[in-house]
């Protein structure tokens, strides 16, 4: 029998603001594959999305904030073309990422073997090389390579970032129910638009409160 369920209601935050010396994007599986018409696992809303991506991109680049592409990566006998059919041939081009957001010389470009970023690559190694700590994924697909990444940059402590606007699913079933897991358990979502460059405001009242300790102490000194 079939049923109605409804995902939970989870917070969108109106405002994010991010240090680009901490922060870094990660842009998953934008790939033609995945993106573009011709591609093998074409997903429905993946296209729709690049003007927010590349808008957040040029954001990340005139900021000076850390950029990392990571490309989903298989080659011949791949277990994961007998689950979703044979998609991102190393080399090929459904594998390369879509001329709108192509990466530049100075920007990461990791190779993937599975849905986690983290899993089989170096980018832990490069986040904590750089000194970040504030992470904002965007890409494709929402509950899959997003959200396993998301997953398992918040289980290593990152602060977490995900602007909807700039993730894409097969249903949107699947779009929120992720992003509700993500708001409740993994870290902030967002728009595209509502993330700014600036101190976070995390920060501020950290700060705020150190002056406070500070005056209080030189009143009773």
């Amino acid at each position: 029998m079939a049923r109605t369920v409804e995902v939970p209601e989870y917070e969108v935050q109106d405002g994010v603001r991010v240090d680009p010396s901490r922060t870094a994007l990660i842009i998953g599986d934008m790939q033609n594959d995945f993106v573009k018409e011709g591609g093998t696992l074409v997903v429905p809303t993946a296209e729709g999305t690049l003007p927010a991506i590349r808008n957040l991109l040029d954001l990340a680049r005139e900021s000076g904030m850390r950029v990392v592409f990571v490309q989903d990566t298989h080659e011949e006998g791949d277990p994961e073309w007998d689950i979703w059919g044979e998609h991102c041939r190393e080399e090929s081009w459904g594998w390369q990422v879509v001329d709108e957001l192509a990466p530049r010389e100075d920007e990461a470009a990791l190779r993937k073997p599975r849905y986690d970023a983290f899993y089989g690559t170096q980018l832990e190694h490069l986040l904590r090389l750089w000194g970040v700590d504030t992470l904002i994924i965007c890409g494709t697909v929402a509950n899959i390579c997003v959200h396993y990444t998301a997953s398992s940059a918040a289980m290593r402590w990152f602060n977490v970032i995900v602007p909807r606007d700039c993730i894409s699913s097969f249903n949107d079933f699947d779009m929120e129910a992720s992003l509700s897991q993500t708001a409740a358990l993994l870290g902030e979502v967002t728009s595209s638009a509502a993330i700014e460059i600036g101190e976070p405001e995390t920060a501020e009242v950290y700060r705020s409160k150190l002056e406070e300790a500070a005056a209080e102490i030189h009143k009773n000194g």
